[in-house]
């Protein structure tokens, strides 16, 4: 079967004003999951990101051969937006600044998302639903042999959720558990995808590596 690996992207700008950029951990995290790729021997023969900047610059610090391709279906979904539907446009500061009292409300904002609960989001549940299903097929639907995506988190996690048929809370559920430049696998054959693995970050587990660590 053919084999298809998701990276998360780099550490982006947290709180900053423009959260569409790498970080210089971000690059690092991502230069590592490169160099882990090419030690294990897995080389691709197709590259494809999202169409955010963070995506792009991950994928090109991974410093593969080959010239990319662009998909918007494996675009972040925007919590920046979500929040804003919650809060009717005046997101509370705390919940702008303050790391866990974010990934707090973001949680339980994605679940009123997913049951429509939401006043007039940008992208509904369902249509989000759809376009990473898209990507996915746009992802597999290939002669290539080793596909590599990067991607970022919420799309990661709904690629797990649905593959692995799980009910649509396990997407956020895995999402707020997806390690920067992490690496999650998936094979697959004739229109069906398995995972194989999930979140895995060898680059990072050794002692020397592991204050590059993050999840944001």
């Amino acid at each position: 079967m053919a084999e298809l690996v998701v990276v998360r992207h780099g550490q982006a700008a947290f709180g900053q004003e423009n959260y569409d950029q790498l970080s210089d951990v971000g690059f690092e995290q991502a230069r590592l999951a490169g160099d882990a790729l090419r030690a294990m021997g897995w080389v691709p023969d197709r590259l494809v990101s999202g169409t955010l900047e963070r995506q792009r610059d991950t994928l090109s610090a991974m410093k593969f051969d080959g010239s990319p391709e662009e998909h918007a279906g494996f675009n972040e979904y925007d919590f920046g937006d979500l929040l804003r539907a919650k809060y009717h446009g005046n997101v509370p500061e705390l919940v702008k600044g303050d790391r866990k009292v974010h990934f707090r409300t973001l949680r339980e904002t994605v679940f009123e998302w997913q049951d429509d609960q939401l006043n007039d989001p940008y992208e509904t549940w369902g249509q989000f639903e759809t376009r990473v299903a898209e990507a996915l097929k746009f992802a597999t639907d290939t002669d290539a042999r080793r596909v590599l995506v990067v991607s970022s988190g919420g799309v990661i996690g709904q690629l797990v959720a649905s593959t692995m048929q799980a009910p649509k809370r396990m997407m956020m559920e895995v999402n707020l558990q997806i390690k920067n430049a992490s690496i999650t696998r998936f094979v697959f054959s004739k229109g069906r995808v398995f995972m194989t693995g999930m979140n895995a970050t060898p680059h990072l587990d050794h002692t020397d590596t592991q204050h590059l660590m993050t999840y944001s």
